[in-house]
């Protein structure tokens, strides 16, 4: 064998090597999230052992490891030790019980001095009250008809139900995550009472049916807010067409920060269709992870895409223990730009403008520090390594994460949209799926005004049934005041 066949046999194995290394690489990822999601997911916080660490990542005074060589001290110091502060106080608008105990003896002949109180709670279950409607009938004197009152009202017709108990199986399901037949089971235990399932999903469906209108306010009242975050979840659905399994449908979700807002969206897809048919006519920005859908969304001349830099984040997260000092040096700059985002916030107190000034000075700078680091680095891994994932992902979404910065009212991440996904993951663990596609948008339409009340910090028991009681009877173009948080922000 020549010496130039030999070179190239080499260069041959090397290549071999090398893509027989990055697909280990690869490999090892896919296990450590499958590993997650069969142990659970750790926390993503990341602290950095040493303070002056986190400062110094790109200091000419450093190290390799990002660290300063300088003298080291022992500092002691002591605090007075902290008392506890004692069981927290009961909350006035309780109703109160009193109980007096005398004492044993004879106290006819004894002199009240004053009393000790001592409180404790109490359970009371919840209730089911027959509603009895009596309307008395009378006849006129001159004989000319009869007279009596008219019946109030109710969110369904001809149905036993009344609000408050439409009210409470609703948020039952919805924000406790009771499906209907543990709820059943509650009913006939308690109250012996059991009520066919298929009556409370007809019950349902018709409240979905007198809260579409309003809905659909929601809808536009999101929409013409100028500032949405995206994000998207998956549910199983029933579906006739696939006897024997279950459909793959998604939930895609719109959230609007500044009037704290939510709209939950079924779809069957994950598709562009879905929300380029609701955002059809949307100006203003978008703010979304990296799915390629979005992308083909952000065509729109209308329409800016912001991104999401805890996307971005978690990647380096993930490849944390393949990668531990590149991971943490990205991560060590992740965590100061969130302080200076949290310090900004306090300071700005709103001003959206303000916001974007301090932002400008102090968050941008270290954003692009992450950025010159992985042109640097990024080719010294594997591209299919997490690592390399991590970096690609970053310079990828980069120029949406400018577009962070021309307006203060945007955030850093869509934290706040995955927060009211969390209700539905915790649904999927109970209902496991939903039984069509209809009652998957049903499901959507809840899901939409309990995540808006949550975020408002109405009780959604409370709202819904008030609101299950006024629509019937409320003008159409008035919907908005039924809207969550609507009397708060008008005061």
């Amino acid at each position: 064998m020549t010496y130039q066949e030999l070179q190239k046999e080499n260069q041959q194995l090397r290549a071999s090597n090398e893509a027989f290394k990055e697909k280990i690489s690869a490999m090892e990822v896919q296990l450590g999230q499958l590993y997650k999601l069969i142990k659970g997911f750790k926390s993503e916080r990341f602290i950095p052992e040493i303070f002056e660490q986190q400062l110094s990542l790109f200091s000419e005074n450093s190290d390799k490891t990002g660290q300063i060589a300088s003298p080291k001290e022992t500092i002691t110091y002591t605090r007075e030790k902290q008392k506890h502060p004692g069981r927290a106080s009961l909350r006035e608008h309780l109703p109160v019980r009193e109980v007096i105990l005398e004492p044993e003896e004879d106290i006819s002949t004894l002199k009240k001095i004053g009393e000790e109180v001592s409180e404790t709670l109490e359970y009371t279950p919840a209730s089911l009250v027959k509603r009895r409607t009596i309307r008395p009938k009378y006849t006129r004197k001159d004989q000319q008809g009869v007279v009596i009152a008219p019946l109030p009202t109710r969110p369904i017709e001809k149905s036993i139900a009344e609000a408050c108990l439409l009210a409470y199986i609703l948020v039952s399901k919805y924000v406790d995550h009771l499906p209907f037949y543990r709820q059943i089971q509650r009913f006939k235990r308690e109250f012996g009472w059991e009520p066919a399932s298929s009556t409370l999903s007809d019950w349902m469906s018709s409240c979905c049916q007198l809260l579409e209108p309003l809905y659909n306010t929601l809808k536009q009242k999101i929409l013409e807010g100028g500032y949405i975050q995206a994000d998207e979840s998956p549910i199983k659905v029933l579906d006739s067409d696939k006897k024997g399994s279950t459909h793959q449908g998604y939930q895609w979700v719109y959230h609007d920060p500044l009037q704290k807002l939510v709209l939950f969206n079924y779809r069957k897809g994950r598709g562009q269709h879905g929300p380029k048919e609701l955002l059809d006519g949307y100006k203003g920005y978008v703010q979304c992870d990296g799915y390629t859908v979005y992308d083909k969304i952000g065509l729109d001349p209308d329409i800016i895409m912001a991104g999401c830099l805890v996307h971005a984040r978690r990647k380096f997260v993930d490849a944390r223990d393949q990668d531990k000092a590149r991971a943490e040096k990205a991560l060590a700059i992740f965590s100061e730009i969130y302080r200076e985002e949290q310090a900004i916030k306090a300071g700005a107190a709103g001003n959206a403008e303000m916001r974007k000034e301090l932002r400008l000075q102090k968050v941008l700078p270290l954003l692009q520090q992450i950025k010159t680091w992985i042109q640097e680095e990024q080719f010294k891994v594997l591209p299919k390594s997490a690592m390399g994932k991590a970096m690609t992902y970053f310079i990828n979404q980069y120029p949406k994460f400018e577009v962070i910065f021309e307006d203060g009212r945007i955030e850093l991440d869509n934290n706040q949209i995955e927060n009211s996904i969390r209700a539905l993951a915790l649904g999927r663990k109970n209902f496991l799926f939903a039984g069509s596609h209809k009652a998957a948008q049903d499901a959507a339409m809840l899901y939409s005004f309990f995540g808006s009340c949550k975020m408002h910090g109405v009780n959604p028991q409370e709202w819904l049934e008030d609101t299950l009681q006024r629509i019937p009877d409320h003008s159409i173009q008035k919907l908005e005041e039924l809207l969550p948080g609507y009397k708060k922000a008008s005061l």
